[in-house]
């Protein structure tokens, strides 16, 4: 099968077009094959590193949208045939490639209507989202909440689903995104390029704060974070924690949470890791009923894929990018 390989870790541009063999489904997996594969920033943060239990040359990609095309002993409720998606372990070969394989515990059916390339979107980005949102932050109806980059995967998905949920939603973005958060379901998008967020924030709340954040950004706006919550507000972090010298305990009875997605693999727990299988079924399901946009803003191939990381690194992508590689 044709499949994208990374000789050694290294940047996106290391990757190579190559021929590997079709890969076998164990028990309790599954073999897809691949319709479509999504970027995410872990793809290429990853690859500079590598894993412990990679063996080179590897397949990355962790999100797939596709059709089973084996089923390994001992599976259970899932058929040749099916269309689904799902976000993959980090630690195994991954999704750009024309077949892979993933535990059976983690697939996730996709919603009559929706397409692989738009499945592909959701997973490492929209799940991550909801799981911060609902299962960590327990937002409600009427609450006010900062989306900290709002441009983003993580962050366009997450203002969909506080805006579908009832919340007001404030956005940090650059200028040239501002019309297109406000399409998200944001009531106002802050200028991080020119205005102070913080001050902003005290504006738009006449000084009460928020209460709850979702930062995608890095240690610097959470912990500005921190100043900018209500009392008893809660802030979720997708890239990096506060700095929790800053944190003032007994003052504001504030909470802070990591996310981390594909941490539930490296667990090996395997309660998180059907846990994970959950999230994602549950926000197919929210995907279906409210209308979520899987914000799919360019469509390439898996030779493209490369060239789109790399461009994915340096910050400045609308949306999702995926990528095509079986035909639909």
């Amino acid at each position: 099968m044709k499949a994208l390989l990374l000789d050694s870790p290294g940047a996106p541009g290391t990757l190579r077009v190559g021929e590997v063999a079709i890969p076998q489904p164990g028990p309790g997996e599954v073999r897809v094959q691949v319709q479509a594969a999504g970027l995410n920033p872990v793809d290429y943060k990853m690859m500079a590193g590598g894993v412990s239990s990679w063996r080179y040359p590897f397949i990355p990609g962790l999100d797939v949208a596709g059709v089973i095309d084996a089923v390994g002993e001992g599976v259970e409720g899932w058929q040749q045939g099916e269309a689904v998606f799902y976000h993959g372990n980090y630690g195994r070969p991954g999704g750009f490639a024309e077949f892979t394989v993933t535990t059976a515990r983690t697939l996730v059916r996709t919603p009559q209507g929706l397409s692989a390339i738009d499945a592909a979107a959701l997973p490492c980005a929209g799940f991550t989202a909801y799981q911060a949102l609902v299962e960590k932050l327990h937002i409600q109806s009427g609450q006010t909440i900062l989306v900290q980059g709002g441009a983003g995967g993580v962050g366009g998905f997450a203002i969909q689903i506080a805006a579908k949920l009832g919340l007001d939603v404030i956005t940090t973005a650059a200028a040239r995104n501002a019309e297109w958060v406000i399409s998200l379901g944001a009531s106002c998008s802050i200028d991080y390029t020119t205005e102070s967020t913080i001050e902003r924030i005290a504006e738009i709340t006449n000084g009460k704060g928020v209460d709850a954040i979702i930062d995608t950004v890095g240690t610097a706006t959470a912990t500005e974070g921190l100043d900018m919550l209500a009392f008893n507000g809660a802030i979720a972090c997708v890239a990096q924690l506060p700095d929790l010298d800053k944190f003032k305990r007994l003052g504001q009875a504030l909470s802070v949470h990591d996310i981390a997605l594909g941490g539930v693999y490296r667990s090996g727990n395997t309660q998180a890791i059907d846990r994970l299988g959950v999230t994602g079924r549950r926000f197919a399901d929210f995907t279906s009923s409210r209308a979520i946009n899987p914000m799919v803003t360019e469509v390439i191939t898996l030779e493209q894929i490369p060239e789109a990381l790399t461009r994915l690194s340096k910050r400045t992508i609308r949306g999702k990018i995926v990528a095509k590689v079986n035909p639909i």
